[in-house]
């Protein structure tokens, strides 16, 4: 399937950019110990019997590959004040755990500390959608921790991190 001549990558970004995502990072610990992380923008829920979420990463990504070949992984929800966590797990190599304080899921993979919510999982199922893939984790545990309560999400709209603001 091709698309029109008319959307292009830079015209694809401006128009989606205008709805909201919210930023996580996605963790997981290799069998020799060393944690791999990446930043995605494009968690969601799938189902609540059997729980199931999702998330989209670039097949291009080593890190991918990496979380892929170890088959479990936890979705770090960042609070508002991680930018640079975000940024951090953005780049390509790197000592991204350098400095970092995190503690272990029950499931084995880096929860984040200051995350809003956590979300560990096995990897389910991977489908190909494009230059991305589309990566179906069940949830085997998850939580708020205590001191996430005052804390809000990172949000990413119009090519900006931005807060969560309550309307009403």
């Amino acid at each position: 399937m091709n698309k029109p001549a008319s959307i292009n990558g830079a015209r694809f970004r401006r128009v989606l950019g205008n709805y909201p995502t919210g930023v996580c990072v996605v963790t997981a610990l290799e069998t020799d110990g060393s944690p791999v992380g990446l930043t995605i923008g494009s968690f969601t829920s799938v189902s609540l019997d059997p729980t199931l979420v999702a998330f989209f990463a670039d097949k291009r990504s080593s890190t991918w590959a990496q979380i892929q070949n170890i088959g479990r992984f936890c979705v770090n929800v960042l609070s508002d004040d991680q930018v640079e966590i975000c940024r951090n797990f953005s780049q390509r190599g790197g000592e991204k755990f350098f400095g970092l304080p995190y503690r272990f899921s029950p499931n084995g993979s880096p929860v984040l500390e200051g995350v809003v919510a956590w979300i560990d999982c096995d990897l389910q199922e991977v489908y190909e959608a494009g230059d991305h893939d589309m990566a179906i984790g069940a949830v085997v545990e998850l939580d708020t921790p205590e001191e996430a309560e005052a804390s809000e999400p990172l949000i990413f709209f119009q090519g900006k991190f931005c807060r969560l603001q309550a309307i009403d």
